[in-house]
């Protein structure tokens, strides 16, 4: 699984940032690992710098073999804090798309197949 951490202007230390959240990111997602190519990270303070309640943005994509990219976003008050809440949210729709795709698998072999008869023509 490939990590690639993104971060705006705005926000300092992006190298030992970038370092820290690939551990926090590996970590999350250790258990669906093998189903996923690469996770995007994207940090930003969207009031520019200025302090707010939820102004730090993590979006996350995962893209899982074979399958469209999973995106999630979260707001709030530190990147720690919705790095954290994203791979939790991440992990959740992973599980999800991934279960979707077991139960699709596991009704197609379940369903039998109906000899065809041939008709009296």
């Amino acid at each position: 699984m490939q990590i690639k951490i993104n971060t705006d202007h705005n926000i300092q230390g992006r190298e030992a940032l970038a370092e820290r959240l690939t551990g926090v990111v590996e970590h999350a997602l250790h258990r669906v690992a093998e189903h996923i190519t690469r996770v995007e990270v994207h940090l930003s303070i969207e009031s520019g710098g200025r302090s707010g309640q939820s102004d730090k943005r993590c979006a996350m994509e995962a893209r899982l073999e074979g399958q469209q990219p999973v995106v999630v976003t979260e707001h709030a008050g530190t990147l720690d804090q919705a790095v954290n809440a994203a791979a939790d949210k991440l992990l959740r729709a992973i599980d999800g798309q991934i279960g979707k795709l077991r139960d699709k698998s596991h009704r197609s072999a379940a369903r039998p197949e109906i000899p065809m008869e041939p008709s009296d023509g």
